[in-house]
């Protein structure tokens, strides 16, 4: 059995599972599932008002989790699959707990190979969020990777830019991280 079927086995479990992406490894679980997402939050010592990211492997899963209109359409054609987090209404098929109670939800769909197949094969989307405890440097490195986890996937050492957040209900970038100057300059032409 190859990283990915395990990976995808221990999922479909509620486990954790660390994952590489093209920016730092990843704490994943099955979005889907509030026990799942609950032992995220655990994991992390992060509060439950703090939401978490997902990752989707492709723009219809996207488009089943998150509500997209024209100005999102048009910034997801652009920059995803990317190192880019984009936030916007959450579906109901969501677990209220991923959205921190704000009812928007930060969505990755990242480039790596690897995250991809995991969430393909799953044919779910998975949490996103970096595999550190809250406030702690992200991990890069297979053995900078201190979380509580049920598996660990290796995909060698990472760059560790953290992806740009950007809010495309107000089209504001939160975070600067990979791209962010692009970002900018493409969210005007939306405003």
């Amino acid at each position: 059995m190859d990283q990915i079927d395990t990976a995808v086995r221990v999922l479909s479990r509620d486990g954790l599972i660390v994952y590489p992406t093209e920016t730092v490894y990843g704490l994943g679980v099955d979005a889907l599932s509030e026990d799942a997402v609950l032992k995220v939050y655990e994991a992390k010592n992060r509060p439950l008002s703090r939401p978490i990211s997902i990752a989707v492997s492709d723009r219809d899963m996207l488009g089943a989790v998150a509500v997209v209109d024209e100005a999102a359409r048009a910034f997801i054609e652009r920059f995803l699959p990317g190192p880019v987090t984009v936030i916007l209404p959450a579906k109901s098929c969501l677990p209220e707990i991923i959205t921190g109670g704000t009812g928007l939800v930060g969505i990755r769909w990242p480039t790596h190979e690897i995250a991809l197949a995991i969430i393909a094969r799953l044919d779910s989307p998975i949490t996103a969020t970096s595999a550190n405890v809250s406030g702690e440097i992200p991990p890069t490195r297979p053995e900078e990777v201190y979380i509580p986890r049920d598996y660990l996937v290796d995909g060698g050492e990472l760059p560790g830019t953290p992806s740009t957040v950007v809010d495309l209900t107000t089209l504001r970038v939160l975070r600067k991280g990979a791209e962010w100057e692009a970002v900018e300059e493409f969210l005007k032409t939306l405003r």
